[in-house]
């Protein structure tokens, strides 16, 4: 979209599945690593890299809906201020979790961990997800809001 668009070849809500998606796909792709193993280096690296692909990839998410999306949300619909306030909370929790992964890693925690890691950020991740795309995909059918995606939803 180049600027000064005013019409958005997709809604948000597609937007946003299509990200959700391929953050479900990235965490598949971790745990695919870990179960794998670390027994060879390029295993480790693989796992590395993976890993904090992810993390930096929700993370980004997360910090573009709540600089960009939910304050253009509670602008046209005030009415979703508490649900918008549990997911910035859900974010914060998904930060911490993310922050544990990230220490595990970095001092090549066993497989073992890992995968608990994993295990924790994908439960509370989907039901953070089902539960935004319950409460906001409607109202993102026709969110008014012009901006990239990449600052709005993060790095895809």
């Amino acid at each position: 979209m180049t600027e000064g668009d005013t019409t958005r070849l997709l809604a948000w809500s597609t937007e946003l599945r299509t990200v959700h998606q391929r953050l479900r796909d990235a965490l598949g792709v971790a745990q695919q690593a870990v179960r794998e193993g670390d027994h060879a280096e390029k295993a480790g690296r693989d796992l590395l890299l993976f890993c904090h692909g992810f993390c930096a990839a929700l993370d980004g998410h997360h910090r573009g809906e709540d600089r960009a999306l939910f304050p253009a949300i509670e602008t046209a619909h005030p009415d979703l201020g508490p649900s918008l306030r549990a997911l910035e909370r859900d974010h914060s929790m998904i930060g911490h979790l993310l922050s544990g992964l990230r220490d595990a890693l970095d001092r090549a925690a066993p497989p073992v961990e890992l995968e608990r890691h994993l295990e924790g950020v994908a439960a509370i991740m989907e039901n953070h997800f089902r539960y935004e795309e319950r409460q906001l995909l409607t109202v993102l059918e026709s969110l008014q809001l012009h901006a990239e995606v990449e600052d709005v939803l993060g790095p895809l």
